[in-house]
């Protein structure tokens, strides 16, 4: 599948959200930054440019590009969280906010999951969005219904 036909992950958070966000952003690239977007641009700068570590027994992957062209989905994740004994691999992705009502966020780390998934060739069950202002961990269930 050509590259540029791929739709960005984070696209379909922005669809979820607001289609026409999503359009602005993604088809018309009208898109510019204000005080809330640059300190997000702040927080996904600081994760990922941290270099890959283990700690505990997990290893902690950064910045990890993937793509799925079964799916048509691309994109980069904010961090690869691998379970060296178990070898179970889950996706978290940082957010600057805090937890939403609606499942937009839950979307994009679904994507992100399904996309690890065609590429690894195994089932991701859980993934973990991480809310940079209530500093919380919120465990999401890669369920039938979110898929």
């Amino acid at each position: 599948m050509n590259e540029s036909r791929l739709i960005p992950i984070s696209a379909l958070q922005h669809f979820a959200f607001c289609p026409r966000q999503c359009a602005l952003i993604h088809n018309e690239r009208v898109w510019s930054d204000n005080y809330l977007t640059a300190k997000g641009n702040l927080l996904h700068k600081r994760v990922d440019e941290g270099e890959p570590e283990t700690r505990n027994g997990v290893r902690f992957e950064r910045a990890v590009s993937v793509s799925a062209e079964q799916l048509g989905l691309t994109g980069k994740l904010d961090l690869v969280e691998k379970d060296l004994a178990t070898g179970r691999i889950a996706p978290v992705e940082y957010k600057k906010g805090k937890s939403k009502p609606g499942d937009w966020d839950k979307i994009q780390l679904c994507a992100q999951a399904l996309c690890l998934e065609e590429m690894k060739e195994r089932k991701i069950d859980v993934g973990f969005l991480w809310y940079w202002q209530t500093r919380r961990r919120e465990a999401v269930v890669m369920n039938e219904a979110l898929r």
